[in-house]
């Protein structure tokens, strides 16, 4: 299981504010000074690195993240998606405050899901029916930009030495079959299980929009998949199409291959059982 540092911080500090900048009254500090009062939610560190963070108070959720070509791409998809989605609650340049969704995550890469077939079913049907809505206005990457970028990774993870030769290789061959014209969807671009929310054999929601743009269906069906393979199955007959099983392996060792130096330099462990290491071999 792939875990993230917890712990207590300053908002005003992530988000450049210092007190003399700060108005009389701030929806981020105000939700902050109230979490160390005693008796009261705590903030909690849901994940942080260099590009973003997002912080927990309660049932809220703030999103803090420098590049606000992100955000805006988050709420234009979460208002135009035909799947329930988080409720925008405000926003104050860089953040973003959401409201909890119910329920809990389908999963998290590297351990087991507890989760219902008819669950997975059920975010299989959610994906078609994204996929079936009108497109974003604003396009998503080309195979041509994808294949020079995987060829960039492959070429980092042989000359550093991060995975075996032969390893790289076999899923550079694997992911090739991705790399074709595919029908452009609206596509969630980040479709993992721990974006998914389910109460019971029930979808609550979808979060993390911000790399929503138009794209390759299987893309988000790898995705939801990924390291979770025994479930392929339930998610196929929930989408309620038929689904190129090579296709759904390519994107995976692209996704896996592709990930592996963002997930290192971010200080995450890709070798982590279940984890990326792991669905890289299992191709071989």
């Amino acid at each position: 299981m792939r875990k993230v540092e917890r712990g207590f911080v300053e908002v005003d500090v992530l988000v450049g504010l210092s007190a003399a900048q700060s108005p009389a009254i701030n929806p981020v500090t105000s939700l902050v000074s109230s979490a160390r009062m005693a008796d009261v939610e705590e903030v909690e560190v849901v994940v942080a690195h260099q590009e973003r963070a997002t912080l927990r108070v309660g049932d809220v959720f703030l999103k803090i993240d420098a590049d606000q070509t992100r955000t805006d791409v988050e709420v234009e998809a979460m208002a135009m998606a035909p799947i329930p989605t988080p409720q925008v609650l405000w926003r104050k340049p860089p953040v973003l405050a959401l409201a909890a969704l119910p329920g809990t995550a389908l999963g998290c890469l590297g351990e087991p899901s507890t989760a219902s077939p008819a669950a997975w079913s059920a975010a299989g049907a959610a994906a078609r029916m994204l996929h079936d809505a009108p497109l974003p206005p604003w396009p998503g990457r080309s195979s041509d930009e994808i294949a020079s970028d995987l060829d960039g990774e492959c070429e980092w993870l042989a000359a550093n030495g991060v995975l075996p030769a032969d390893v790289v290789t076999r899923n550079r061959q694997v992911a090739e079959a991705a790399l074709r014209p595919w029908k452009p969807v609206f596509t969630h671009g980040d479709l993992q299980i721990t974006h998914v929310f389910v109460d019971g054999d029930e979808i609550t929601g979808v979060i993390d929009w911000s790399e929503a743009a138009q794209g390759d269906a299987l893309y988000d069906l790898a995705i939801l998949t990924l390291g979770h393979e025994e479930h392929l199955g339930d998610v196929i007959a929930g989408y309620g199409a038929d689904v190129d099983l090579d296709v759904i392996r390519a994107w995976w060792s692209l996704r896996s291959l592709l990930a592996v130096r963002w997930l290192v330099e971010h200080g995450f462990d890709p070798s982590l059982p279940g984890c990326e290491f792991d669905v890289l071999k299992s191709r071989m």
